[in-house]
């Protein structure tokens, strides 16, 4: 099972990262070794897709792994297309597949049959499923059914065809992307399909960041029991090399099938899987932050991060995160006190750098504020001071990240967390700016768990206690708390999960003992504010329904449920 992390687009590194991978599988005298979905192009590709000269480069970087394979047989993930064109669009129709290849040809191809078209996936877009007719490999004597992703979820659909008709093993690959609980669900599944069926399944599963999407690995084996009988790490490539044990064909072969390879070449003592375990939801939840963000960050050429320590939960989690994504050495902090910044937020600040080996310096937005309240006061007389102060403080902060970025070359994070962006808690043009939102899809209780996370598997305080104990505030006028304008988290994150994540409306939320106002509230917050979400940067998705690709209402809406 090689579990590769892609880049989109890098067809040329793509296609150096399969090859490697096959040449240590093809010494070890593998007699298959399982690339993941779109292997060759990355996924999702998404409109790139769309270019017909991207589609033949595909293809040609497929035709030249296949012209260095040999005995060993790679199952990899390409874009194929027909030679007709669709009618209705005009464009050329296309198939996520999957090539079998040895002896340095294509041996077959697969076409996905269920294109997902749901969250964050909208392959009907670009992709065409196959026409719904099966044939089989026959590989070292097994015979293997393929299957791609979500055609493995349906009770009645490729493995069960395939295994009706006579297959041994069903070798299933895979883009899934990780968010809370997935893995849970896959090995389920999993299990199940392959009891159903009377087949093991070999479940291979890419790894790494897409943009707001985070691979996670865990790519899988179950028998034909639908037992676990091998799992690679979690956030991590890896090239899983060991024999499955294929039961005796319980059906016969009455598909179509290819002849790949001949008897295996296992000549060495049977090497055995390895279950490697899974994380537990904290430790999964902020390695899905890390590895979203290292390739985020990387992927896109930069180096080095900077980000804006307020002292408060969020600027310290979101630190922490790049320097296990990054290394201390390319994480880069600023404070940026106003005339309401407390020495104590200050302070911390300061002993979260510290903690974590990072630089920091002080730049006072105080001369740049005090320049817009005079440049602005005549247009301002006779009004009193409101938001538009405390936004102006923001934007401040904001432009000096900005200009630290385009200085330097540093990309910005940004620091906010999901109750405030659902709730509009943040400021457009402010602490939004930058290159990559790390927590975006965290719940700010989440903040918390996480924040204490880092300590306590560091066995040490690197966020400080006092900032995990202060109550939360913006600090952009005397005294000022974030229940103020906001319930308790407590109060409100519950209400969000169930708006936002699960599509209910405000009465049915009401229906399920939450306090009327409150509820109609927090939803009036959360639709008024689309447009500032629109413009916020991407960041790590880690829940069923993040905003940004998964949530996609419209701006302009007069529905109140």
């Amino acid at each position: 099972m090689a579990q590769s992390n892609p880049i989109v687009g890098d067809l040329a590194g793509n296609r150096e990262r399969i090859l490697e991978a096959y040449r240590v599988a093809d010494e070890a005298g593998c007699d298959l070794v399982v690339f993941g979905e779109l292997s060759v192009t990355g996924y999702p590709p998404e409109d790139l897709v769309l270019k017909p000269g991207f589609v033949r480069d595909n293809r040609a970087v497929l035709d030249d792994i296949a012209s260095s394979t040999g005995d060993c047989v790679a199952v990899v993930g390409f874009v194929d297309r027909s030679g007709e064109v669709d009618p209705a669009t005009g464009r050329d129709v296309l198939f996520n597949a999957a090539a079998v290849c040895s002896h340095g040809v294509v041996r077959s191809v697969y076409h996905k049959r269920t294109l997902p078209n749901y969250d964050v996936f909208d392959e009907e877009r670009t992709f065409h499923p196959g026409d719904g007719t099966y044939h089989l490999n026959e590989i070292a004597g097994v015979a293997v059914g393929l299957s791609i992703c979500e055609d493995v979820w349906f009770d009645e659909g490729p493995v069960f065809a395939q295994a009706k008709g006579g297959a041994q093993l069903n070798v299933n690959i895979n883009g899934s992307p990780f968010h809370a609980g997935k893995v849970d669900e896959r090995r389920e599944m999993l299990s199940r399909r392959a009891r159903e069926n009377d087949c093991a399944i070999v479940y291979v599963n890419q790894v790494g960041g897409q943009d707001e999407l985070v691979f996670d690995g865990a790519s899988m084996v179950v028998d034909s029991r639908g037992e676990l009988v091998a799992r690679s790490p979690q956030y991590a490539t890896d090239l899983a090399i060991f024999d499955v044990d294929v039961a005796t064909p319980s059906r016969p072969v009455t598909l179509p099938i290819t002849q790949v390879s001949s008897a295996s070449r296992a000549t060495s003592p049977v090497i055995a899987p390895t279950i490697a375990p899974v994380l537990d939801d904290r430790a999964e939840l902020y390695e899905a932050l890390v590895l979203g963000t290292r390739d985020y960050v990387q992927k896109n050429r930069f180096t080095d991060v900077v980000i804006g320590l307020s002292g408060g939960i969020d600027s310290s989690l979101v630190a922490c995160v790049a320097v296990d994504a990054l290394g201390a050495e390319h994480v880069h902090g600023v404070a940026m006190p106003s005339r309401y910044s407390s020495q104590g937020s200050i302070d911390d600040a300061y002993a979260l750098a510290h903690a974590l080996g990072i630089d920091i310096q002080t730049i006072s937005i105080e001369p740049a504020f005090q320049a817009y309240l005079d440049m602005l006061e005549p247009s301002f007389l006779g009004r009193d001071p409101d938001l538009t102060e405390e936004n102006l403080q923001s934007r401040c902060r904001g432009q000096i990240l900005m200009a630290l970025s385009n200085k330097f070359g540093w990309m910005v994070l940004t620091t906010g967390n999901k109750s405030e962006l659902a709730v509009g808690y943040f400021t457009i043009y402010g602490d939004s700016v930058g290159g990559y939102a790390v927590i975006k899809d965290l719940l700010k209780t989440d903040v918390f768990a996480l924040s204490r996370h880092v300590n306590d598997r560091s066995g040490r305080e690197i966020v400080p206690e006092s900032v995990l104990t202060k109550p939360p505030s913006a600090e952009l006028r005397p005294d000022q708390r974030d229940d103020q304008s906001l319930p308790p988290y407590e109060v409100l994150d519950p209400i969000l999960e169930l708006y936002v994540e699960r599509d209910l409306t405000a009465a049915e939320i009401v229906e399920r003992g939450h306090d009327e106002d409150t509820v109609r509230r927090i939803a009036r917050l959360v639709d008024v504010n689309e447009y500032k979400r629109r413009q916020c940067p991407p960041g790590v998705r880690v829940s069923p329904k993040a905003f940004g690709k998964d949530r996609r209402l419209p701006i302009t809406n007069g529905y109140r449920g």
